[in-house]
């Protein structure tokens, strides 16, 4: 075998190689819209609303009482008014509902002072 011939075999081996791979991270990608679009979600943000140190939570068990929802309170033992303290995350049938949800949990959980402090 030439020289040539070998190099054109070797370039057609790499094409094959690639398009295998394109074929993998399409799959990948399909399966990744596949699920988003099945299950629409959302998030909404929840915020200190109080000034202070030691935070506690109330209303976490009615927020978790909406349905298809998760909360997701980050630790943080300083609160501000603006402060993003936590997340309310959500699925609905679709996006429009996963956010009226997301929204309507986020709005049930309350940051408070811890007494004493």
């Amino acid at each position: 075998m030439d020289l040539a011939a070998a190099k054109m075999i070797g370039a057609g081996l790499a094409c094959i190689a690639i398009g295998g791979a394109g074929v993998g991270i399409g799959d990948l990608w399909g399966k990744y819209l596949e699920g988003s679009l099945r299950n629409p979600g959302a998030s909404a943000v929840i915020y200190g609303g109080v000034e202070g140190k030691v935070v506690r939570y109330q209303g976490v068990d009615e927020a978790l009482a909406v349905p298809g929802t998760e909360i997701r309170l980050f630790g943080k033992p300083l609160s501000y008014a603006r402060r993003r303290m936590g997340v309310a995350l959500a699925e609905g049938a679709d996006v429009e509902e996963a956010r009226r949800r997301a929204k309507e949990a986020a709005g049930k959980v309350r940051p408070v002072l811890s007494p004493g402090r």
